[in-house]
């Protein structure tokens, strides 16, 4: 039986395993962006960066910050930083086998 909190870590890995949401939070990483930044970077249209984050948003992956008439987006939490970091450890040590697998 799936417990509760599986279900939550599952959902979790979900927010990252799309690669638009994924493309945002690597273009927040280093720091707030606008929309307009955040497409610039990510090479989504803007209708879509707005919809996936949102997304990320409502999560609480991300946070924003209203400056003047401007709205920035920046990562919510330091483990955010870290989670990605982590798989690009996992990425450089086993590239070969993820890239060569079928199974998801």
């Amino acid at each position: 039986m799936i417990t509760r909190q599986l279900q939550l870590e599952s959902k979790l890995f979900k927010g990252f395993a799309d690669q638009s949401r994924l493309s945002i939070l690597e273009a927040i990483l280093d720091g707030p962006k606008t929309v307009s930044e955040i497409v610039q970077a990510t090479k989504l249209s803007q209708p879509n960066a707005s919809t996936h984050l949102t997304c990320l948003l409502d999560c609480g992956l991300v946070k924003k910050e209203k400056k003047g008439r401007e709205v920035f987006y920046k990562i919510s939490m330091k483990e955010i930083t870290d989670i990605v970091s982590i798989a690009r450890k996992i990425l450089k040590k086993h590239t070969k086998e993820i890239y060569q697998c079928t199974r998801y």
